[in-house]
């Protein structure tokens, strides 16, 4: 293997990819070497300071380069999930990065979120080796509910890694108290703190436009009193005193600048301003028109949506955030792209706002309407164009994908025209609404034909997983839920569906049949498929016998659908162990060769609705990319209480849950869901329906 040198104390920490020779997600390394082919040959450190001897072979691509700073601290962080968590968020690990003696953090502990100032940088380990790597991590003396410095005591200070830190406080929201008593610790400070839209790895240096000239120069620099974020909801008063209202989308020094600044994405275009791009570089992407760029100082939380007491005594039951007029052309909206999907959707007040247990419904609509191309022209294909309901839906649908945020009146309007009373106070499942929708809104037929061996097809829009807990194993798949569910109950489908969305065995929010289960990316449905031509299990001839008793047998790939040609199944059945299956015939065209290859049929996931404690949130995959993946709750948080406020809802960009289910089936079948990221562990925990659709037959019925 042909080889060239790199320079020294050159590390790198593994980001995608399956596990090879040595090295897996999250593991941290050292480049020895790198072959002509692109990959780098390297030393793993493996839970210390000391290189694991042998190392292994890892793809460039899948890596990611660290100075010997980074390497240190991440390497202190035992969790390879955190790692990869706390690498996805670069300002706030690059401001980690940076901390000092007399830095102010918050750091998360066993007793909450506590304030406290970083005393020491403490290198833990021992460098038997000149190579080797001190792990770098904090000592760390809180401060209590009034703002003062804990006493020091004899006990050493609690050490704390890089991932414990979720923000590095900025000096305008320093407590004066500990300002005053402490001032030898005052100075610059970073602003900046965790970033709930999860970008890319080094995707954060992105631009706008420039727009400062019309800000108004002598507003108060004092005015924010919050730090803010991406995703941050803010005003900014111009020269003419004219308040415009949007969305952090970016922050941090444009070329030129010396202090932050921040890329607003207004409510409406104003003239001006650009696409996000600022003095021709671009720092994120929105419609023309809409990117503002201005200091910080400039901005102030939106004061549409600051609770006071006085203005709380002003709302009514059900008030709601001032919405952006939207004037509905009569023109559908197309989906929205994989490449506007993030600068549109991720961030607070994004999405389908939620109201009066209304997460069932909001779930499902950003499920079925947000990203899906199969499910484009569903509002518009098949329905009374003059109908009420359908109007009322095509709103709400063009709202979200044009505006990226619907109100939480339009969907109260559409659940009371839905024509049940109950559906504006009381919750309902998923699978009613979509059988209500599909039915009655959109005047569909059903999505499924299903076929038992002694009844005629029936329809339905939805499929329901029956099967036994002994069938499959404690963590299954939603293929080998599939493949058991429809052998026990003798069900076939009469054709491929456009769309296919199946349930989960589990009945209610309290009872579910497994603690975990994986979604499949594709369900192949080959063998599910009446009346169609199968492949012999074990020569790939045409399949004319099917047992359900060899589906779990451990010599036979347990979970997988087995069907054998004559020959086959008589061999196979002359095993002492199966001698007492009942293989079935199956239906198989007569005019099919016996030697002719079976196309296989898959269908691909788009979207998983989740329950917990009676609440509906959704993983919808936005792109063809593995991990393009986008996380809602449509009440993630609330302004007020609960009869004068409203809900805030939210979308977070979930790439780890791409990079999760990318695994192969055995990785995935080894895994740990409770070492899994936060998002990804909730998605197998509680998975309530699994979304697919044709990838080469758009839903056109």
């Amino acid at each position: 293997m042909e080889t060239k040198p790199v320079e020294k104390d050159k590390f790198f920490i593994v980001i995608r990819g399956k596990s090879r020779k040595g090295f897996c997600r999250g593991c941290i390394g050292r480049v020895e070497a790198e072959t002509k082919h692109g990959e780098l040959m390297g030393l793993m450190y493996n839970g210390g300071s000391n290189p694991k001897s042998g190392g292994g072979l890892v793809k460039r691509d899948d890596t990611y380069p660290l100075n010997r700073h980074q390497a240190q601290l991440l390497l202190f962080v035992p969790s390879v999930g955190k790692r990869l968590e706390l690498l996805c968020n670069p300002q706030l690990f690059s401001a980690i990065c940076q901390l000092a003696q007399g830095d102010l953090v918050v750091v998360k502990h066993k007793k909450g979120h506590l304030p406290g100032l970083v005393k020491n940088l403490m290198q833990i380990g021992k460098k038997e080796n000149e190579e080797d790597l001190h792990m770098v991590g904090f000592e760390v003396e809180f401060v209590d509910s009034e703002n003062n410095l804990s006493p020091k005591k004899a006990a050493p200070l609690p050490l704390v890694n890089a991932a414990d830190i979720i923000q590095v406080v900025p000096s305008y929201s320093v407590p004066f108290g500990l300002q005053w008593r402490d001032s030898k610790y005052r100075g610059q400070h970073n602003t900046v703190s965790r970033i709930s839209s999860m970008p890319n790895i080094a995707s954060y240096a992105q631009h706008a436009t420039e727009s400062d000239h019309n800000v108004a120069q002598n507003q108060d620099a004092g005015t924010c009193h919050v730090p803010l974020e991406v995703g941050s909801i803010v005003e900014v008063v111009s020269n003419t005193g004219v308040t415009v209202y949007g969305v952090i989308r970016w922050l941090g020094i444009p070329g030129g600048k010396t202090e932050e600044w921040a890329g607003i994405e207004l409510d409406y275009e104003v003239n001006g301003c650009s696409d996000g791009k600022y003095r021709d570089q671009r720092y994120f992407t929105c419609t023309t028109g809409r990117a503002l760029f201005v200091p910080v100082t400039k901005c102030s939380p939106d004061g549409r949506f600051v609770s006071s007491s006085t203005q709380a005594q002003n709302l009514k039951p059900i008030d709601t955030p001032p919405d952006i007029p939207f004037e509905d052309t009569g023109e559908n909206a197309p989906p929205i792209p994989e490449s506007e999907a993030l600068s549109l959707l991720v961030g607070r007040m994004r999405g389908i706002q939620g109201h009066i247990n209304s997460c069932y419904l909001d779930a499902t609509l950003f499920s079925l309407f947000s990203s899906s191309m199969t499910l484009d022209n569903v509002c518009h294909a098949h329905a009374d164009a003059e109908q009420p309901t359908t109007c009322t839906l095509r709103k709400i649908v063009n709202h979200l994908r044009r505006q990226g945020f619907v109100p939480a009146e339009s969907v109260m309007n559409f659940r009371k025209q839905l024509g049940c009373d109950t559906f504006s106070t009381e919750e309902k499942d998923p699978e009613e609404f979509i059988t209500l929708l599909f039915q009655k809104v959109l005047c569909m037929e059903p999505l499924l034909k299903l076929r038992s061996r002694r009844e005629r097809a029936h329809g339905a829009y939805t499929f329901q997983i029956f099967l036994e807990k002994e069938q499959v194993g404690q963590m299954p798949t939603v293929q080998q839920l599939m493949d058991t569910s429809c052998l026990s109950c003798d069900l076939k489908f009469e054709e491929i569906p456009s769309c296919l969305i199946v349930q989960m065995p589990r009945f209610g929010n309290k009872y579910k049949m497994f603690p975990h289960i994986i979604p499949s990316l594709e369900l192949d449905i080959t063998d599910l498929l009446y009346n169609s031509p199968r492949e012999c299990f074990i020569c790939g001839r045409v399949g004319e016998y099917e047992c359900l008793q060899c589906l779990p047998d451990r010599k036979l790939q347990p979970g997988r659908i087995k069907q054998y040609c004559v020959t086959c199944n008589t061999q196979v059945h002359s095993h002492p162990t199966r001698e007492g299956h009942a293989p079935k015939a199956l239906a198989v065209p007569t005019d099919v060769p016996v030697e002719t290859p079976v196309s296989r049929h898959t269908v691909e996931l788009f979207a998983v609705l989740c329950i917990h404690t009676s609440h509906y949130v959704s993983f919808v995959k936005y792109g063809s990319d593995p991990r393009s993946w986008l996380f809602f709750d449509s009440m993630a948080d609330r302004c007020g209480d609960d009869q004068n406020g409203y809900n805030i809802p939210e979308i977070r960009a979930c790439p780890e849950l791409g990079d999760f289910l990318s695994q192969s089936e055995e990785q995935l079948a080894r895994s740990d869901p409770a070492r899994a990221p936060e998002l990804v562990s909730r998605l197998l925990c509680d998975s309530y329906m699994c979304l697919y659709q044709n990838p080469v037959e758009p839903l056109s019925k």
